[in-house]
């Protein structure tokens, strides 16, 4: 199994990223948001630390996860 990267991710949210990625288990609002690329919808769910954070995701999701886990959901 590939060791995916997840530490450039606020700590409170590695666990829901890592089961998503390597499960397939769906994760809250805010994650979803930002894997659909929805990033209006995602900053509107965030919390103040996810908020400050969406360039990291943006990030995490280009360098640290395969492309087809996110993306357009329509």
């Amino acid at each position: 199994m590939i060791n995916y990267d997840y530490s450039s991710l606020p700590e409170h949210m590695q666990g829901a990223a890592k089961r998503y990625v390597e499960q397939g288990i769906p994760p809250g609002g805010f994650l979803t948001a930002v894997l659909s690329n929805n990033l209006v919808d995602a900053f509107g769910r965030a919390d103040s630390t996810n908020a400050a954070c969406l360039k990291d995701y943006i990030n995490w999701l280009y360098w640290d996860i395969p492309s087809s886990c996110w993306g357009s959901s329509a």
